[in-house]
């Protein structure tokens, strides 16, 4: 009859598919930035009281599990992302004491839980690197080996030209600048119309020393910036390559 329930593997597609959703949710308001991030907040806070329902209602998915977990550590963090002007502050520039622990206590406890089950699954390895960074009380204590390994994990279940450039910062953490950008050249065909691949090249050249290459990245990635928040951050990098290329003053001949 209409009314039977849906079998295992038409029940795994439908939890999927709602799954899916709340992600999709939750970044409508996560990727928001300078006057639209606290009109668009309430999407984040939907999404997770929808995660929270869907885990009640299947307490033993770590799928679910682990998407409840990511966008709980995501959304711990909003309180320091932005500064007073709009502007976006990277990870590892954030305030800590500014991220809600209760939230990442939560969050931690899920993936935990997760992971039990040794079923693997994306939103489970993305909430493992949300995880990484939240236990890390400063930056220089992040675990980059291992986010590296993660994303190397995600990129087998979930292969993506964007999942390769995330992995890149990990691997410039960890080999090198060098490293990051033999690894992300082979994407630009596929990224040509993307913000984020510009600027994470141009940061990688300009840790090189290639700055005259770093700067056509930045221009690149601030024509290609959806918001102004992503542009006034390429900005930012610009003036910093404009400083440090300046002439310094030479130091006055010593008298004979």
């Amino acid at each position: 009859t209409p009314f039977e329930a849906p079998g295992a593997v038409e029940r795994s597609e439908r939890l999927a598919g709602v799954a899916a959703m709340i992600y999709l949710i939750f970044n409508e308001g996560y990727s928001a930035s300078g006057d639209t991030a606290e009109i668009r907040k309430p999407f984040c806070e939907e999404a997770i009281r929808l995660g929270r329902l869907l885990l009640r209602l299947f307490p033993s998915e770590p799928e679910i599990m682990g998407l409840t977990a990511l966008i709980l550590l995501q959304h711990a963090r909003s309180a320091a992302r932005f500064a007073a002007d709009g502007s976006l502050i990277l990870l590892d520039d954030q305030d800590r004491s500014l991220w809600n622990s209760t939230m990442i206590a939560e969050g931690l406890a899920l993936i935990d839980k997760a992971m039990r089950h040794r079923r693997s699954g994306p939103y489970q390895i993305q909430a493992a690197i949300a995880a990484l960074h939240a236990r890390a009380a400063t930056p220089e204590e992040t675990d980059w080996a291992q986010i590296d390994l993660l994303y190397g994990a995600l990129e087998l279940v979930q292969p993506s030209p964007v999942v390769t450039l995330n992995r890149a910062v990990a691997v410039s953490k960890v080999r090198g600048p060098q490293a990051a950008l033999e690894l992300i050249e082979p994407l630009a065909p596929k990224l040509a119309n993307y913000f984020h691949f510009y600027g994470v090249r141009g940061a990688f050249l300009m840790q090189l020393g290639r700055n005259d290459e770093a700067r056509i990245a930045f221009d690149r990635a601030i024509a290609l910036a959806n918001t102004s928040a992503e542009a006034a951050h390429i900005r930012m990098h610009l003036d910093r390559l404009i400083r440090d290329s300046q002439p310094k003053p030479r130091e006055s001949a010593k008298a004979k």
